[in-house]
This record gives C-alpha cells, structure tokens and sequence, in this order.
C-alpha cells in the first residue's frame, strides 16, 4: 500500500485548545504515548517562546522514542531582521532536535496587512530561514500558513512561496488551511496545483471551522499528498483541527493507505481516552471509531441484527481500531468486556462465574458514583486483585481526619497565608495499628505525608514515590458545591509511572481514595 507520513501537532497545536494547560509531564507521558502508537513525527511545542515549552525541550533529550522524531516549531524570520541572530531560529537551532517546522505566509494579504512587509520580503524571509535551518543539517518542513485562502487571492504568488521554500531546500511543503474555511473541492485543485512544482512531498494541515478538517485532509491525500498533519481528538483552537483518530483508520482500512501497523492501530482508541484523560476532559464519547458510544447499540432492531451478522450497523470491526462493541443494557456484553480486560493483564476470570459476575456489579456502581478507569489502570487491576478471595491488602484504613484552620500561625515563606492543613490517618498492617499525624501544604498533601509517615515504618522502600501529576474533575456542574468529584493521581518511583482514581462528593475522600490506591498498588506490584 503506498504510505502517508503521520505529523501529530497535540501538543502545539491540540493544546492551544480551550480548556487544555498541559503540564511538562503531561506533553512527555503523551509524546510516549504517541510514540507507541506509531506517529512518525511528533511536534512538541514553539521552543523559546514560553518556560513550559523550553522545560519540554530540555527534558525531551532523554526520550526513548522508538517510532517517532520530536520536532519543534517556530516561524521564519523577523522582517528585516538577520536569520543568524534571530531568537526564533535560534531556539529551534538549540531545541536538540533533528527536525524543525517552519511557518511563513503563502497569502500575499496576509504578508502585506498582518506581517506589515513586501511581498519580496516575505518571500526572502521564508528563504533565508530554510536554507540556514538545512545548513544546520535539520529535517524542514515549511508550513505554508494561510496557503489555500492565498491560492484564492492570488495563486502565483501563493504557489511562488513554495518555489522558494523548495530552492531553500525545504524537505516538505506542508498547505495550511489556517482559517478552516475551506471545502474539499477548493482543496483539490490548489493541491494538484502545488505537486505540479514536482520537486518536494506536499503535505496538508486543516482546522475544522467549517467541520470539514478531516473531508479537507481526504480530499487533500486524494490530490497527492503524502505528509498528513493533526491532533488526537482534533483538539485544537477555535473549532479544533483536522482529527487524527478518524483521519488514520479512514485511509488505513477504507482508502488503502499504511499509516500504522494493524497492531498500532489498534491502540487509537486507548491513545485518544489516554490523551483527553491527559488534557483533564471528558472523553467525547461521540467521536467516530475511538468514542465510547462509536459501535454502542441501542435500537432492538440493531441489535437483533448484529446478532446475526455483525457488519449489520457497523461500517468496521471496533477490534480493528481498539475499540469494543456495546450493546447497551446488556449484562453479558459487560461481564466479557470486563473478563477481556481482566485476561490482558494476567486475571483468569472463568464468564460463567461468580467471581465475573460479582466484579462486573462492582464497576457498575462504582462506575455510577463517578469512578472511571481507562485511565486509571493502576485502580482498575486492584479491583481484579481484591475480587480474589485470598487477596492481603498490604494496608487498611481504619480512620483519617484533616484539619484546615487559618490565622493559627504566622504565614511563612512556604505558606504565604498562614494556613495550617493537618491530617490524622490511622492503618492497619497486619495485626498493628498505626496512628499518625502530619502537616502539609493543603489537606491532600498532609494526608499523603501522613499515611507515608505510617506505612513506611513497614515498608521504607516507599520513599522513592512521588506524586507527578493531581487531577480533579467536576462530574455534576449542577449540584454546585455539593457535586460528585473524580480526583485522578498519576505517581512515579523513577521508574514505572502509574495511575489511580478516587470519587465522592467529598474531595477529600475521593482524593484520600487514590492516594491510597497509587501506595497500595506500588506495594502490590512489588512484594518479595
């Protein structure tokens, strides 16, 4: 099958999304995460232009990606400014990357009204800026922003900034449809139009504000190219981008593409929930092929159908792309999708049994009070755990209580407002019952002191855990103060990174809830 380069922008581009602040260890856990899925370049930011993307760069050198080349962005230089001494290329230059994208304007309005310069300017910007990148012996690819409402105002000009992007020795044309207004039968001829120039791979990055990114970047492959830019769950700004969950199966398994191996195409799904999860949003569960609802079936008559052949209402095997069949309401479709899960990570749960049955009662209510576990595997596998009848916890709470007062104490250089936060956690290991007290930075974090302080008079090899990442998610906007929580906990023992989730009405159990788990889980895992 002829191939398409998959160029992933979530963490640029995606994360420039309302709503998403993506920590340093988030961009990190994710530029993993789409390194496993097979991505072939990964964008990891515009380094130099905040602490968050110059911190990524700097601790991104220690990435082991296997699949993936991390490229950092920036734009051409400043108008009648020297390349050699602009800040820009000079980031990209010291990013420790081996390729780099660049943006430059392919739309002569845009190069006189918002850039403020000449045409001829414009285009020696975008020259001088690639041949000085390549003289550095860097990957370039050129975004040509703005290109398809340039090739409108003014083709000539607009295709002659990819001539002198080429000449400059730029190793990929990248057609932008900056503003997301185009539609696929304007993208068609302004493709076929930039491959005629011949010398360089053409690719294509849409936004979606007329929700044609994806139709657009289908149209655009259709054309001829073969580099394909987007984001997870098309996140991005405004109206999102061109959404690679749908855009990679669509040309792998109905256009006759290769973007991933079947075995990485079989891990969109768990990528596009572990990404949202990251992002601190809900998945949408409407999202063609990696949605929750995607193959869920409802209506009788469908499900009748399925029954008989399962092509009947569904346009794809949801195997094929990580996903499941969901019959609603049904009690035998969740105990397999649970024992499937249960089997991937080493449970032997027999389907006819009680030991299924009961764990599939169990997520069902825990599920209806708020938890959620696809991106909690760590609290997902001690329930597997617990549901075994000879299961030891390796702890258990016997009682907690926090305290939060202000004004008991002068403010200091660490507490800046004077509050205390105090915790009391009483546990049981083995037949010893331990009572402790700790103070901390905020109730969550004494807690989390408290029951260390606890636990490792038992087990002191629990020193090296950290907590790297703490989420909390609001689940009834409705209810006010009064709404159920989800509180998600990612810890680190240098090593192996996990995740745990807590739920209640109470932010302080639900977060007391995946502490514990994230503890429970490394001691677990790690017994003699």
């Amino acid at each position: 099958m002829p191939s398409i380069q998959i160029y992933d922008t979530t963490l640029r581009d995606g994360a420039q999304k309302e709503g998403i602040s993506f920590s340093v260890v988030d961009k990190l856990n994710i530029a993993r995460k789409l390194d496993e899925l097979g991505i072939q370049f990964i964008e990891g930011g515009w380094p130099g232009s905040n602490p968050k993307d110059i911190e990524f760069f700097e601790k991104a050198r220690t990435l082991d990606l296997v699949n993936a080349t991390l490229v950092a962005f920036g734009s051409t230089r400043k108008a009648e400014g020297e390349v050699e001494t602009d800040p820009n290329i000079m980031a990209l230059t010291n990013a420790g990357v081996k390729a780099v994208t660049i943006v430059g304007k392919s739309s002569a309005p845009q190069a006189t009204r918002v850039l403020e310069t000449t045409l001829e300017e414009n285009l020696n910007m975008i020259a001088d800026s690639v041949r000085y990148l390549k003289e550095k012996g860097l990957t370039v690819f050129f975004d040509a922003e703005h290109f398809f409402d340039g090739f409108k105002a003014d083709a000539s000009y607009a295709l002659r900034t990819l001539e002198v992007a080429t000449e400059a020795g730029a190793d990929c044309l990248v057609l932008c449809d900056t503003n997301g207004g185009s539609l696929p039968d304007e993208i068609t001829p302004a493709v076929k139009a930039a491959r005629k120039l011949g010398k360089v791979s053409i690719g294509i990055h849409t936004h979606n504000d007329a929700e044609l990114a994806v139709a657009n970047t289908l149209a655009a492959v259709r054309a001829g190219v073969s580099h394909v830019q987007g984001t997870i769950n098309g996140y991005g700004e405004r109206c999102g981008n061109a959404n690679l969950c749908s855009i990679i199966p669509t040309l792998q398994l109905k256009m006759g593409y290769d973007c991933l191996s079947e075995a990485q195409l079989g891990k969109l799904t768990e990528a596009s929930h572990y990404i949202s999860e990251a992002a601190n949003l809900v998945p949408d569960s409407s999202l063609p092929y990696v949605g929750a609802s995607a193959f869920g079936h409802k209506a009788g008559l469908h499900v009748s159908g399925l029954q008989r052949w399962s092509g009947s209402y569904q346009h794809i095997d949801p195997v094929k792309v990580g996903n499941q069949l969901r019959v609603l309401v049904s009690e035998l479709s969740g105990r397999s999708n649970i024992i499937y899960r249960a089997k991937e990570m080493g449970f032997d749960f027999p389907p006819d049994g009680q030991e299924a049955r009961r764990l599939l009662e169990q997520v069902k209510l825990l599920e209806s009070r708020g938890f959620q576990y696809d991106h909690a595997e760590a609290s997902f596998e001690l329930l597997l755990r617990r549901a075994k009848p000879d299961y030891q916890p390796p702890f258990e709470l016997v009682d907690f209580m926090v305290v939060v007062e202000k004004r008991r104490r002068p403010p200091t250089h660490e507490n800046s407002e004077g509050m205390l936060s105090e915790a009391m956690v009483k546990v049981r290991v083995s037949a010893e019952v331990v009572h402790t007290v700790a103070e901390g930075n905020g109730p969550v974090n004494a807690l989390d002191r408290a029951l260390r302080k606890a636990l490792l008079q038992f087990y002191p090899n629990l020193a090296p855990i950290k907590l790297m990442d703490y989420k909390v998610r609001i689940l009834e906007e409705s209810t006010g103060t009064e709404s159920q929580v989800r509180v998600l906990i990612e810890s680190s023992d240098g090593v192996d990174d996990w995740r745990t989730v807590g739920s209640s009405t109470n932010i302080i159990e639900a977060s007391w809830l995946a502490l514990a788990d994230s503890l429970e889980y490394w001691l677990v895992k790690h017994r003699p």
